[in-house]
């Protein structure tokens, strides 16, 4: 199985923006989870971690993106993050075919995010980053 993007969509409700993607990874939940609730995981395809407390309430600072709290925490299943000026960054991760996986993200925010970090264009960028971590045996 070889991992997938795609097509993102993205819809607005008055000022909020809500960007949303299926990826399909090549690798279990269990494997590709640290991908996104670790600061070495998140590092490796997105962006630096200088804090994370990996619970429900925790802190969260992700260089370049903002600082905020951990809003939803289910181990190997959910991690999101809303930090200010960034909005509402959440995975969730599911069972995929084979030995795979599938991750919904989530990036919802008002108005602009600072420069192209918001966009569909970059997320899918990220994530093609990601897929080609995974099928290499990483994070």
């Amino acid at each position: 199985m070889t991992g997938s993007v795609e097509q993102g969509i993205s819809q607005s409700r008055g000022s909020t923006r809500i960007l949303h993607f299926l990826v399909r990874l090549p690798r279990s939940m269990e494997a590709v989870w640290p991908a996104f609730a670790t600061p070495e995981g998140l590092g490796a395809w997105w962006t630096a971690v200088d804090v994370l407390e990996p619970r429900l309430g925790g802190t969260v600072a992700l260089r370049g993106v903002g600082a905020g709290q951990v809003t939803a925490w289910d181990v190997d299943r959910v991690a999101e993050y809303t930090v200010q000026g960034g909005g509402r960054i959440r995975f969730h991760l599911e069972r995929g075919a084979e030995d795979g996986s599938a991750l919904r993200f989530t990036h919802e925010h008002q108005g602009e995010v600072p420069g192209e970090g918001g966009t569909e264009p970059a997320w899918r960028a990220r994530f093609e980053q990601l897929i080609d971590l995974v099928e290499r045996g990483g994070p």
